[in-house]
């Protein structure tokens, strides 16, 4: 009886580990994934880890008053396959940033869809879950 219980706690135990891990959220529940926006700022920081990145950069909202932006773009593991990595942006950079905007315009979120920096023709274009 003991093995047995112990048995079905092993069960439960691994089965509760392993659904945080493959728990993801919606792109859709966040960002409007049928429109997009374009904001041209500046870098502030570049936040390169699992499992999102993300780039917060200063540019002007619609009205023209700047804002720190969060753009939401892949984890470092999937960008890495881009040849991306924590050293490919740096504050100051100067960049035009293509995303979906965020259900709560107030949030001044993007979801990346392309990034370019000018100053030297990087760009980045593509899709991540």
């Amino acid at each position: 009886m003991k093995i047995k219980a112990l048995a079905a706690a092993a069960v439960l135990l691994t089965a509760s580990v392993g659904a945080p891990a493959s728990a993801h959220h919606s792109f859709p529940a966040t960002y409007h994934v049928d429109q997009t926006v374009e904001i041209k700022g500046t870098v502030v920081q570049f936040l390169f880890r699992n499992p999102h990145s993300f780039v917060h950069v200063m540019a002007p909202d619609k009205a023209g008053k700047m804002q720190r932006w969060a753009v939401e773009w892949g984890g470092g593991a999937a960008l890495g396959k881009d040849r991306i990595d924590s050293t490919s942006l740096k504050a100051g950079d100067k960049v035009i940033i293509v995303g979906n905007p965020a259900r709560v315009e107030a949030d001044h979120r993007l979801r990346m869809q392309k990034i370019q920096r000018p100053s030297d023709g990087w760009t980045w274009g593509g899709t991540f879950d």
